[in-house]
Formats: structure tokens, C-alpha cells, sequence
């Protein structure tokens, strides 16, 4: 999808990454996120158990962003006993649940048995890594804002490696999306079901290569490429292709050649790779 400034995957990636480190420091500085990380530093050592996280409701919405969970804010019941289910069974609520970001706020927030307990509230590390989440879950929205594509790849970024199996893949559908992509794999495919899924996108990639740094690099520049391939908004917008469509539907209304001047020039100082 091409961002909203008219920008591709590509160079919006770029550009995203070039700017990352000041747009995480106006994230942290901004009154709204800053005011938000010191409530959360001043108060969370005093949470001991889920009943306390929920009767605190700036606490509450600061995890539920940091999890990627801020569209399930209003669902507090149901993320009560997401908190105080039991992980070890394979029957309770949170191991139900497909969505993988209960599961990972489950084990991030760390609550004991019952939902009770909880020592590393006070660990000053742990406090840092929620507002690190936080202020990451806060750039990749922004970027989403412009680009879904970009968003996208830093979602990836974030995932693949705590990826094991395809089916935390396919229980991912930002993942998913992108690794079929990536992998050339055609979108009716989701309406296989979920173990043909798997077998087809073992068949076009070795999973344990996604560990590796560079084979993750070259799976964000398929994507890229592919994703700004496939929008026809910007093959519109190409120069050589509105000269042409010009021409043809000049020449349409009277059957006839309609000669046009092309400045060489100009076209030559374009990149020969532009995805680069």
C-alpha cells in the first residue's frame, strides 16, 4: 500500500529507519507519552495482583498499549481471566485464545497462579522493557498511519524471531500476510485450511532460516518489492505510463499515431535499481 504522502514500501522503509531513533525520542518526550511512562515508573511497583492492575485504569491502558492490545481495552473481564488463567493447562482461557498477544501479555506481565503475586514489578529492568514495548507499539502505529506496508515490515521485524512453528505464523495475521507475500504465495490460499496452510508455506521456505538476520533482510525487500509491485495506484502515477495512456487515448478518438517528444535526458538520470 503506498503511504499517504505518495511514498512506496520502499523508501517509506527508508526513510522510517533513518528517522527512527528521533521519532522514538519525540515519542518518549511528547507530553501525552511522557506523562503516561511516569505514571506508569511511579505505580506499577505497587501491583501485586490483577485486581489491582484493573482498578488502576491509567496502568490498565498504558500494558494494554504496550501489548498491542489497545482495541481489547473495553473487553476487561475477558482480560481479567486471560491474567489469572493458568498457561500450564491446556484448557484455559489464554491457551484458547488464537490471538498470540494474550498469551505474550500473560507471560510479560508475569502474575502468578490465580493472578496473583508478582515480583517483578519493582525490577526496574522489567519496568524499562514495558516502556521500551510501549514506545515501540507507539512508533509502529504511527508508521502505520502512513504506510501499512511499512508498518508491517517493522511488525515482522518485532516477530520473526520468536517465531518456532508456521502455525505462530498463521495465528499472526500481520505475520502471515507478510510471509505469504514475501514467499509469492497467492491471498486465496487463506481459505485453506490451517494445516494445508502450514504444509504450503513449508513447501517455499525453511523456517529455521528466519533466524538468520540476513534471510530476514532479504524477506523485507521481496515484500517490499512485490507490495509496491502489486499497487496499481502508483503504477498510475508513473511518468512513462501516463505518457503512454496519453498517447493511446489521444489516438483512440481518431485512429491515427500521435507523435510525442520524450526528453532522454531526464529519463536516463533516473536509478537504474530503484529498489536498492
Amino acid at each position: 500500500m503506498t503511504g499517504a504522502m505518495g511514498l512506496s514500501t520502499h523508501l517509506g522503509l527508508r526513510i522510517a529507519d533513518a528517522t527512527r531513533e528521533a521519532r522514538i525520542t519525540a515519542i518518549r518526550d511528547s507530553a501525552e507519552h511522557s506523562r503516561a511512562i511516569d505514571a506508569f515508573k511511579e505505580r506499577i511497583a505497587d501491583v501485586r495482583n490483577v485486581s489491582d492492575l484493573m482498578e488502576d485504569r491509567d496502568l490498565y491502558v498504558f500494558v494494554m498499549k504496550a501489548f498491542d492490545l489497545e482495541n481489547q481495552i473495553f473487553g476487561k473481564a475477558m482480560i481479567r481471566k486471560v491474567l489469572e488463567s493458568d498457561p500450564t493447562k491446556p484448557d484455559a482461557l489464554v491457551r484458547r485464545l488464537t490471538d498470540p498477544r494474550f498469551l505474550e501479555l500473560h507471560k510479560g506481565l508475569g502474575f502468578g497462579p490465580d493472578g496473583k503475586g508478582n515480583d517483578s514489578v519493582s525490577d526496574k529492568t522489567w519496568q524499562d522493557s514495558i516502556v521500551a514495548r510501549y514506545v515501540e507499539r507507539q512508533f509502529i502505529d504511527g508508521q502505520a498511519t502512513q504506510s501499512e506496508g511499512v508498518a508491517n515490515v517493522l511488525e515482522f521485524r518485532q516477530n520473526a524471531p520468536r517465531i518456532n512453528t508456521w502455525f505462530d505464523v498463521l495465528k499472526d495475521p500481520v505475520m502471515a500476510q507478510f510471509m505469504r507475500t514475501a514467499l509469492g504465495l497467492p491471498e486465496a490460499s487463506v481459505r485453506l485450511d490451517i494445516d494445508r496452510q502450514a504444509a504450503l508455506f513449508d513447501r517455499k521456505f525453511d523456517l529455521e532460516k528466519l533466524q538468520d538476520p540476513k534471510e530476514r533482510t532479504r524477506l523485507e525487500r521481496l515484500y517490499t518489492i512485490i507490495t509496491d509491485a502489486r499497487d496499481t495506484s502508483r503504477i498510475g502515477r508513473n511518468a512513462a505510463v501516463q505518457i503512454m495512456s496519453g498517447v493511446i487515448n489521444s489516438a483512440a478518438g481518431e485512429g491515427r499515431f500521435v507523435p510525442i517528444t520524450l526528453d532522454i535526458a531526464a529519463i536516463g538520470t533516473l536509478p537504474r535499481h530503484p529498489y536498492r
